[in-house]
């Protein structure tokens, strides 16, 4: 299926809160990153060596090491509140009220199910209700909620649900689409499919309004 006839046929959700939230335990902030590097560090060493990976060779001996900093300060440092994005807003003196698209941004994510790679574009899109936001922190709301173990519905959520109270309108809309490497590596090994997924609030639930940010993603970008 073409992503014109994806895009067409994007359904809003109504989804509980609950479903909103990355799982996390209330005491997933008691121990420091240090100590978090530390014991995954341990966890890691400890799969490598049960598959039976000689960890004395210089190639692997850092390994475990590397990936624990990279779970805590990289791929998952979204899961810490310290680094939610402050996205500042600005009064719409130019009185815009039109439609507002930054399309294409890079998605970086983590398939929570098997901890593989979810990579893709987000579009986002509001419309203003008295107040603008930088167009770059558009594009560190998306990385924040991106970089944790994310099912893509979530992660779509989340970016609305952020964007609708820093800009205090309900007009906010976020399409991805994003290739998981969960099916793309492993499983069926589809290298070619790729999902696509909507979130649709306030004046983008129009079927016209909806109609016209999808005729804005599709639009080719020249320099």
């Amino acid at each position: 299926m073409k992503i014109d006839d994806l895009l067409d046929n994007i359904e809003d959700h109504d989804h509980l809160s609950s479903n909103e939230q990355t799982p996390l335990r209330p005491d997933a902030f008691e121990l420091s990153d240090a100590d978090k590097i530390e014991s995954i560090k341990k966890d890691v060493y400890s799969i490598l060596e049960t598959l039976g990976m000689d960890m004395t060779d210089d190639s692997i001996k850092g390994t475990p090491n590397r990936v624990a900093k990279m779970f805590v300060n990289e791929i998952f440092g979204g899961l810490r509140p310290d680094k939610k994005p402050n996205a500042s807003t600005f009064e719409n003196k130019y009185k815009y009220n039109e439609m507002l698209v930054e399309k294409d941004i890079v998605v970086y994510s983590t398939c929570e199910h098997h901890l593989l790679p979810i990579v893709g574009r987000a579009h986002v899109a509001y419309i203003s209700n008295g107040s603008v936001v930088g167009l770059s922190k558009m594009n560190r709301i998306v990385d924040y909620y991106a970089k944790r173990p994310q099912v893509q519905e979530r992660l779509n959520i989340q970016i609305v649900r952020e964007l609708q109270k820093v800009m205090n309108t309900e007009d906010v809309a976020c399409i991805i689409d994003a290739k998981h490497l969960c099916v793309n590596s492993r499983g069926i090994r589809d290298i070619e499919s790729s999902t696509v997924t909507g979130e649709f609030g306030g004046k983008f639930k129009d079927p016209e309004v909806k109609r016209e940010f999808l005729d804005y993603i599709k639009m080719e970008t020249k320099f």
